[in-house]
């Protein structure tokens, strides 16, 4: 293979420029509403770093002693004096939970052979709550922060999500499933040692419920539904034992938080691919909208409400051509204030190409998605013919492309390649029905939705069809594996980064709450042996015919790379030769993707270099 170093220095958006930008990441807020924590990497390395809202500075409070990818959340103690964040090894996610003063001192919280998550940390701050698979499946546990005893609160055989302590620290809310349907999720309420669980009469079964905050009385929590399909919000009273829901059922909506008053509660509305904070005010029931740009606006959530000591609520914001920036915004006034701002280093912002928002149809659906046109950018010529693209394909499978700014979009929009991003049947911001359309039939119709979207791109009188790749991470990378062998005609090229060809062996090779999501979506391989083998891509290997990329992660602990080497194996079976029909690349202490600035370069640089070289 060749170097991938490559020379971007004729673009207006330099590779190395562009990734080296400053980024934030898992913004929280301190609990006395003075500070925000934040994985910031304005050092060139992820550092872990402390903005005082009312000065404006931004300290850096670690030294190279936290991940060198930004992958996982942060949290702050009670009172302020220390950050627990998750620490693994190269991006195995196996976490410990560390903790880190202000002062830079570091020191263990949790340790265990699996993996752990941070949920909460208990009002009076002596209990860290946490998820963990030390037991086999994610259950609850809470650690004694001073003396690091762990006790195990659940014991489910379902995984065990979102857990947060009430006001007073006398009960805890999670997430768990207790029936047969692998679909269904339902709150539980429980004494703060895991006691006495009570399940939440919402939705049925088989809809998926789920909780975001108490309120800040205790006698209520904000939760979320999508029996009726489309996710809404609504405030259950556990005294009365009922919930009133939010809004009219007409948009998606996912619960977000109280304001400190009790009196209103935000939402995230998602429509056309944008996402837009809306407040409702829980005594008239009505909401409105915030003032903000069209993009993808989030309230920063976490275990701490996002609300500064003025009442200001901290706000995410972007669009596909702006970077994230952070915001404090007025409810009340609809004013807002940047208080950590984007920074593009030598970049002219204006090289960056805004998205717009196309539909088309699939398998019975109106499948929407994400045009990013190269012919926009500075300098291009906008009538020009004969252009090449990408079909930049998302994970999860229950993810979406939001109006968001995507780094290696952008990068690659300002190389000359038009990018489009489809949100296929299973991705989320289209309700139930869109999202379980998957379910039961992975490889199956969101790739007739993938390769749809392929035909329409190429059926612009200004793109070339013969010059179109579909690329891929994650599940991204197991449709572009998908892709490759079911739609062998159709692309230039296939490039998949740590995606999955083996589904059987995924399972086999999978953590247990990873393993539920592949029954969820599958059922397991003993009882569905021929799906897992049909719609695995190594069982088709044969029918490639186009070139393909492979990149992988050598500590994917979601996604491991013995996907990518069984496959890269077959190809070699059927004699094709790594560098002439297939390029393959491993990378070392990285996980599943990473945000460490050189690992980004050099993936990109792999990507850029194969994509200038085959198209």
């Amino acid at each position: 293979m060749s170097d991938p170093t490559h020379d971007s220095s004729d673009s207006a958006v330099p590779l190395e420029a562009l990734a080296s930008l400053p980024e934030f990441y898992h913004p929280m807020v301190s609990r006395d509403g003075e500070r925000v924590a934040c994985y910031y990497d304005g050092s060139g390395r992820n550092e872990l770093c402390i903005l005082d809202v009312e000065s404006g500075e931004l300290e850096q409070v670690s030294d190279g002693n936290v991940p060198k990818s930004a992958r996982w959340h942060v949290c702050w103690d009670a009172d302020g004096e220390r950050i627990f964040f998750h620490r693994d090894d190269g991006g195995d996610e196996q976490n410990d939970i560390h903790a880190l003063t202000t002062d830079g001192d570091r020191e263990t919280i949790v340790e265990t052979d699996g993996q752990a998550v941070i949920c909460d940390v208990s009002p009076d701050g002596r209990y860290l709550l946490y998820a963990s698979d030390e037991g086999e499946q994610m259950n609850l546990y809470r650690a004694d922060i001073e003396t690091g005893e762990a006790d195990q609160l659940t014991d489910y055989d379902q995984p065990t999500w979102n857990a947060m302590y009430a006001p007073e620290g006398d009960r805890i809310a999670y997430v768990t499933n207790e029936t047969d349907d692998l679909d269904n999720m339902d709150v539980y309420v429980a004494a703060s040692n895991g006691s006495d669980p009570r399940r939440l009469d919402v939705g049925e079964t088989g809809s998926e419920t789920s909780v975001s905050d108490w309120g800040p009385d205790g006698t209520r929590l904000l939760i979320e539904d999508n029996a009726e399909d489309k996710p809404r919000a609504g405030i259950y009273d556990l005294e009365r034992n009922s919930v009133e829901w939010l809004g009219y059922g007409e948009h998606v909506e996912y619960p977000a938080t109280f304001t400190p008053d009790g009196r209103r509660a935000l939402v995230l509305r998602t429509r056309r691919a944008a996402t837009v904070p809306v407040v409702y005010d829980l005594e008239t029931g009505t909401g409105r909208e915030l003032n903000l740009p069209e993009g993808n606006t989030t309230v920063v959530q976490g275990a701490d409400r996002p609300f500064l000591g003025d009442g200001r609520v901290v706000l995410t914001q972007m669009t596909p051509n702006e970077r994230q920036r952070l915001l404090a915004y007025d409810l009340g006034t609809d004013e807002h204030e940047v208080v950590l701002d984007a920074e593009y280093g030598d970049i002219d912002p204006s090289a960056f190409v805004d998205a717009e928002y196309v539909t088309y149809e699939s398998g019975g659906w109106t499948i929407g998605g994400l045009l990013y046109d190269a012919r926009q950018r500075p300098g291009a010529d906008p009538g020009a013919t004969g252009q090449p693209a990408v079909v930049l394909v998302h994970g999860g499978p229950h993810a979406q492309y939001t109006r968001s700014f995507n780094e290696l979009t952008q990068f690659l929009v300002a190389r000359g390649y038009s990018v489009f991003q489809p949100n296929y049947r299973g991705s989320t911001g289209r309700g139930r029905a869109f999202k379980y359309a998957i379910r039961g039939d992975w490889g199956g119709g969101e790739q007739e939705d993938i390769a749809n979207g392929g035909r329409w791109l190429m059926e612009r009188d200004w793109i070339d069809e013969d010059r179109v790749a579909v690329f891929g991470g994650s599940y991204g990378g197991y449709s572009a594996y998908s892709q490759h062998v079911g739609y062998p005609d159709l692309w230039a090229a296939a490039m998949a980064n740590v995606g999955m060809t083996d589904l059987r062996r995924l399972y086999e090779d999978s953590m247990p709450h990873y393993q539920h999501i592949l029954e969820q979506q599958l059922g397991t391989p003993d009882e569905n042996e021929e799906l897992y083998r049909e719609r695995s891509p190594l069982t088709h290997v044969e029918s490639a015919e186009s070139p393909i990329l492979m990149i992988h992660g050598v500590n994917d602990p979601r996604c491991p790379v013995s996907q990518a080497r069984l496959y890269r194996d077959a190809l070699v079976a059927r004699g094709w030769a790594d560098g002439e029909e297939f390029e393959y690349e491993e990378l070392g202490e990285q996980g599943h993707g990473s945000t460490d600035t050189d690992q980004k370069i050099h993936a990109y640089s792999i990507v850029v270099d194969y994509l200038d070289r085959t198209l």
